[in-house]
């Protein structure tokens, strides 16, 4: 290379560097405007002794101190290691008051039936208080550490409050043991984005559920609402705890689903928000609750789930795919053990008069009469199924969805049932009032749902067939004790599962901190 070259090689290169040594150096005393930033906003002359660095070093004690107290404490760790452990969020909230309006917002968490203390409000004002008076902080080590522990509480409390309305407290998921809706909960990305909010006050609006079952609750909860058999107490406890359901993010934007809310044997078919189709069900059976089992005396840490009888219907959402009329019922082992079994050991002729068949190993049997039905185990070694028919348990018609539990909607020969006001008499599978009316709203009109009105009227020669949607329709078997219905009228039912028992026991401990 010709020296002339190598000489203006060298020139840029030294330039380079002189260039980026400046940017490095204006970038380190840019951090001196913390200091400025905070004698601007308090007034305090004690801030603008700030030395970042020095700063820094106590943020990373304070931080290691507060670790166990952090919601999520690796994230947190993590956030500010890649922000040089500065103030960031004072110095972007402090201006403007907007740390202010979270203060206001965390003292207001009653008002979703959440405590304030559970984001450390008291605290938080505190502190908040705290580096606005001059006569609280007159050194540079009160600076530092007020500051450093301002700025974790900030993040902590900004961070769980944020999460709390959008995702709710309690993951269902974690505490209910027939559970099978999926339900979005706070994950890394979503927290991130919650620190880069710029404009706090537009943000703390934007997150407020704004549903109308959410903003009847909160008006009832605010309003000391009563509910009949209960006083405030009571009732303020119930409404909390389906706030915290309408907080749970399990439902897909659905235009058009099924909804089973269990503990009002009802079913409704929603389409464009508005009910177009409502009848009763019966759900599965509900354990016997004691005068014992009541919101403030659940122990979880006897029982870290919920207590499921073996008939109680799950919450689930899922995907209505098809139908079957004039159904084959798979009798399940259970049931076969604890009644047709025994049923058939006292009646040698019950199997032929409910047109159940007997099978072994996968095949038939021809004279099941000739079986000792006294056996204990005659459930796992005998399977049954009962054929079409007049008088199948379930009915005419079985509509059917993918879940874990083996539950589906179907018809039922026993309609006396959706008389009573008590409808949780089913081994876990949803019986249904209307069938037919429910196959219209998922078929409309045409070929198939005529193929459906048809075979359910068929008396003799029945068989079993298989139609599926022209379009699945999503399902979901929830669980509310609580809701406004569509007058607005506040609706209170009875916690037929005592789940309402877990919830409240788990949000008392996240209080409880």
């Amino acid at each position: 290379m010709p020296k002339t070259n190598l000489k203006i090689g060298k020139i840029v290169l030294l330039s380079l560097i002189v260039f980026c040594t400046g940017i490095f150096q204006s970038c380190k005393k840019s951090k001196s405007d913390i200091g400025k930033a905070l004698f601007q906003e308090t007034k305090n002359k004690v801030f603008k002794n700030i030395a970042p660095d020095a700063y820094a070093e106590v943020f990373k004690k304070v931080l290691a101190k507060e670790q166990a107290k952090l919601g999520n404490p690796r994230f947190i760790t993590s956030f500010y290691e890649k922000n040089d452990n500065d103030p960031v969020l004072v110095m972007r909230y402090l201006p403007q008051a907007q740390l202010k309006s979270l203060a206001a917002r965390l003292s207001q968490a009653g008002s979703h039936g959440l405590s304030p203390e559970m984001f450390d409000a008291s605290r938080f004002n505190q502190l908040l208080s705290k580096i606005y008076d001059k006569k609280a902080i007159n050194t540079v080590e009160d600076a530092y550490q007020t500051l450093a522990e301002l700025e974790i509480t900030t993040a902590n409390a900004l961070i769980n409050y944020s999460n709390a309305l959008q995702f709710g407290v309690i993951s269902p998921r974690k505490i209910y043991a027939q559970y099978y809706t999926k339900t979005k909960r706070p994950d890394s990305a979503s927290i991130q984005a919650i620190m880069e909010v710029k404009a706090l006050k537009t943000y703390l609006d934007s997150i407020q559920p704004k549903s109308a079952p959410y903003l009847a609750l909160q008006k009832a909860l605010a309003a000391g609402t009563v509910a009949p058999g209960m006083d405030k107490a009571e009732t303020a406890k119930v409404i909390e705890v389906n706030l915290e359901r309408l907080r749970w993010k399990n439902r897909n934007d659905d235009k058009k689903f099924v909804l089973v809310n269990i503990p009002d044997y009802r079913l409704d078919v929603i389409e464009d928000g508005k009910s177009v189709l409502n009848m009763k069900v019966c759900v599965g059976e509900g354990r016997k609750l004691s005068a014992a089992d009541q919101l403030q005396t659940y122990d979880e840490q006897d029982l870290k789930k919920d207590r499921p009888f073996n008939r109680e219907t799950p919450q689930l959402g899922s995907m209505i795919h098809s139908v079957q009329v004039n159904p084959v019922w798979n009798i399940p082992e259970s049931i076969a053990t604890n009644e047709i079994s025994k049923y058939a050991a006292a009646d040698k002729y019950y199997l032929a008069n409910n047109n159940i068949d007997v099978f072994k190993d996968g095949k038939l049997v021809d004279d099941p009469e000739t079986i000792n039905w006294t056996a204990g185990n005659a459930g796992k070694v005998y399977t049954f199924k009962q054929r079409p028919g007049n008088d199948n348990s379930l009915g005419k018609i079985k509509f059917l969805f993918d879940n874990e539990s083996s539950v589906y909607l179907h018809d039922t020969p026993a309609k006396e049932m959706f008389k009573l006001p008590v409808r949780a008499v089913s081994h876990g599978c949803v019986r249904v009032e209307q069938p037919l009316e429910l196959a219209k709203a998922l078929f409309g009109e045409g070929t198939k749902f005529e193929t459906i009105r048809k075979e359910m009227a068929e008396t003799k020669n029945q068989e079993a067939k298989n139609l599926s949607l022209p379009n699945k329709t999503a399902i979901y078997l929830v669980y509310f004790t609580c809701w406004a219905d569509e007058q607005g009228n506040l609706q209170f039912r009875k916690d037929v599962y005592g789940q309402d028992v877990v919830l409240y026991s788990y949000l008392q401990k996240v209080k409880a901190g």
